[in-house]
């Protein structure tokens, strides 16, 4: 397992809601790759997930049941997506969320993954304790990334969470004067309390 955080793949789902206990199924995976802080592949799909989607879901992500008619089955595209994230950490902003669709996805087709969760929504609670809001499309804002506003799709998504944790990897490395950061620094920065952070990262830089 690659252990540098500017090596591994950023995702997102979009979902018929918003928990997989409940019934609800993924729609669209969207992800990025990222080897040396480089973009290198990208992956996107869009799902059927057996049934029609809600009318504030094709509002809200823009995908709808025409969409989806002919769109492969989860099944299918999961399978297609295990296939990508074998040998790679991964990253989501909100990650809990993701983290269960892509857990549940996976368990109906028998498949797994080897790389470990980091969520990019709790480390930007830390690294930026003073954003007005720590939502991805405020975090653009506030760290000044260019960008068309098109969220709540999910390789959109996912490429603006890509531009955030690579700012973010260089504030960690201005703040540190670490020339790369392990990706399970990243992983105790998301769980160290605020007021704590400055110290971690103190330490880090000694």
């Amino acid at each position: 397992m690659i252990v540098n955080a500017d090596t591994l793949i950023i995702l997102d789902f979009e979902t018929t809601g918003l928990s997989p206990d409940m019934g609800d199924r993924a729609i669209e995976i969207g992800a990025v790759k990222i080897e040396n802080g480089e973009i290198t592949e990208r992956f996107q799909e869009l799902m059927y997930p057996g049934r029609r989607v809600s009318g504030f879901i094709a509002n809200y992500t823009g995908i709808t049941n025409s969409m989806l008619e002919d769109a492969a089955p989860c099944e299918e595209v999961m399978h297609r997506f295990a296939d990508f994230i074998q040998g790679y950490n991964l990253v989501a902003h909100n990650a809990s969320f993701d983290k269960r669709f892509l857990d549940a996805e996976l368990a109906r087709i028998s498949r797994e993954y080897d790389g470990e969760f980091s969520c990019s929504l709790l480390v930007a609670r830390r690294i930026f304790q003073d954003a007005p809001s720590h939502k991805l499309g405020e975090l653009i804002k506030y760290t000044n990334i260019p960008s068309d506003g098109g969220f709540h799709r999910a390789l959109f998504d996912s490429e603006m969470t890509t531009k955030l944790w690579l700012v973010m990897l260089n504030e960690i490395k201005s703040r540190t004067q670490l020339v790369d950061i392990p990706f399970n620094l990243v992983q105790k920065i998301a769980k160290t309390p605020k007021k704590s952070v400055d110290r971690l990262l103190l330490r880090c830089a000694n």
